[in-house]
């Protein structure tokens, strides 16, 4: 009842009496809840949500893990992260090879940095076979300069190539109205829409303020 591990060290699990010895489906339990408990530890830590777990990408890190040293810091935030963005750039050159046969769907989405105060709109290309990030634009102090998106629209069109897109879609902010509308009169080939998630958010805003609805949400 003796493993030798490496050049005469003996294997502290089986050096036990038999009574004290672990089955081997104890140790692979024990061996679980103890990566299920520094796993867990991470994800409360971080606030990751727990629908993370569903991630295709999850089991293969866990199954990683269990077979190698543990990552540092500096390998996560330097040679594998340039490696995941390189991986990145190629998947999206890949993507756009697809664009001549199917046509796509700008995409733009405003949001505020809180820490720097600065407001940026976000460019995404849509097609049925994925939707791909594009590009970040600084547009602190515009938001009211309906010229200014118009030229911002019209450059990203030009960009991803005008034959390629059918779509653009923006917040319904009055600028970005009139820039949407202004873009059709250049480029007529176009469908501009209003982002329908955009609409709804702004007509449950309107019903929640609705006495009654107030009321009863408070009261939830």
């Amino acid at each position: 009842n003796t493993s030798i591990v490496g050049e005469g060290r003996m294997d502290p699990f089986f050096s036990k009496p038999k009574s004290e010895q672990m089955t081997l489906k104890g140790i692979v339990k024990g061996t679980r809840n103890m990566l299920g408990r520094y796993i867990g530890k991470w994800f409360y830590d971080k606030e990751i949500p727990f629908d993370a777990a569903n991630n295709p990408y999850f089991l293969p890190m866990v199954n990683a893990i269990q077979r190698a040293k543990p990552l540092t810091v500096y390998e996560l935030s330097g040679p594998i992260l340039d490696e995941e963005v390189e991986e990145g750039r190629k998947w999206i050159e890949e993507y756009k090879q697809s664009w001549p046969r199917i046509d796509i769907t700008l995409m733009s989405d405003g949001w505020l940095n809180k820490v720097s105060k600065k407001e940026f709109l976000n460019f995404l290309a849509y097609s049925p076979k994925d939707t791909v990030f594009l590009s970040s634009k600084d547009i602190s102090g515009m938001k009211n300069d309906a010229n200014f998106f118009v030229r911002l629209y019209d450059q990203i069109v030009e960009e991803v190539g005008d034959k390629h897109v059918v779509q653009f879609i923006t917040d319904i902010a009055r600028a970005y109205v009139s820039a949407g509308s202004k873009l059709l009169d250049k480029r007529k080939h176009l469908v501009w829409t209003t982002c329908a998630t955009h609409n709804i958010n702004l007509m449950l805003e309107k019903i929640g303020e609705i006495k009654i609805v107030k009321e009863t949400l408070q009261e939830a």
